[in-house]
């Protein structure tokens, strides 16, 4: 099985809706192209060793509204992947929007020249040819990692409102990094759990994805083992709440987890509201419907009991 159907295998197995569009950077170079032209055209772009950059200077509001002062800015953009620093640019953050070829690197044929495209460019171009039914703005919501903040979603939307006028994305939601025994995960550490791996034991898809989403999505947090068991446990009650015949009521909780969830996806306060609703249930509270709360945490939730 390939990484990326894993990926997907892994996906579905979370109750993860899949997006309309799986769309591969490879896949959108004419994109890519018809952007870079446009940049070209209004005079954004200027050329440095045969590299092709565009100059934030020029594009309106970028640098004053950089989400950090200039000299955090520059440490960030040259940890993940610009180049400050580089002799000849006309501003130290200008981002590359087509690499010449190098050797022994990936290049594809293009009307700037042998080479690849920036990582900016990419994002912003598969958005602007696929999300065309906002008016306001080119997306509803942009998602991602908090790692990508800065500089890749404020580069991608720098070039998305240069290039139609409009801003970018309504709200940004950033989803918190998630470590492993005090350690951030990464693949040179080797201390990555995977989806795939956590199924194959035997673990159940729903206990995964309520150890996720006990803590808020924009917060960093740490995976352990006694936090998924803490999971299962959660779990266990809810099954066996939903089990009896005589459960609390139900509209009030149902409602009070549409507020929660309307203030930023408050997903610890929705399953504190469970558990009450739990022991009230267990203290022979009636009055509700067990499927009703089923099929509001499945419609709401993504939560399958």
């Amino acid at each position: 099985m390939s990484q990326i159907d894993l990926f997907r295998s892994d996906m579905t197995a979370l109750h993860v809706l899949p997006p309309s569009y799986y769309i591969g950077a490879i896949e959108s170079m004419a994109e890519v192209f018809k952007q870079i032209k446009i940049f070209n055209s209004k005079g954004l772009t200027y050329e440095l060793n045969g590299d092709l950059y565009l100059s934030i200077a020029e594009c309106e509001g970028a640098i004053v509204n950089l989400p950090h002062d200039l000299t955090e800015s520059l440490r960030i953009f040259k940890e993940r992947g610009g180049d400050p620093d580089r002799v000849g640019k006309k501003h130290p953050l200008d981002t590359l929007l087509w690499l010449k070829a190098r050797a022994g690197e990936p290049s594809w044929d293009s009307p700037f020249g042998a080479g690849r495209p920036g990582w900016h460019i990419e994002c912003a171009a598969i958005a602007l040819k696929y999300a065309t039914e906002n008016r306001d703005s080119v997306l509803t919501i942009q998602g991602g990692g908090s790692d990508l903040i800065f500089p890749h979603h404020y580069m991608s939307a720098v070039q998305g409102k240069s290039l139609t006028g409009r801003e970018f994305a309504q709200i940004y939601s950033h989803t918190g990094m998630i470590g492993l025994d005090g350690e951030k995960m990464s693949k040179s550490k080797g201390n990555l759990v995977f989806v795939s791996k956590l199924l194959a034991e035997g673990v159940d898809p729903v206990t995964i994805r309520v150890g996720l989403m006990r803590e808020h999505y924009r917060t960093d947090r740490m995976w352990s083992g006694a936090g998924l068991a803490s999971a299962e446990e959660d779990v266990a009650r809810i099954r066996k709440a939903l089990s009896r015949e005589v459960v609390a009521p139900s509209v009030p909780l149902i409602e009070k987890i549409v507020i929660a969830l309307s203030k930023d996806l408050d997903t610890p306060e929705v399953f504190k509201l469970i558990n009450q609703w739990c022991s009230d249930t267990e203290n022979g509270g009636e009055g509700g419907s067990a499927g009703e709360v089923a099929r509001a945490l499945d419609a709401l939730l993504g939560l399958t009991f």
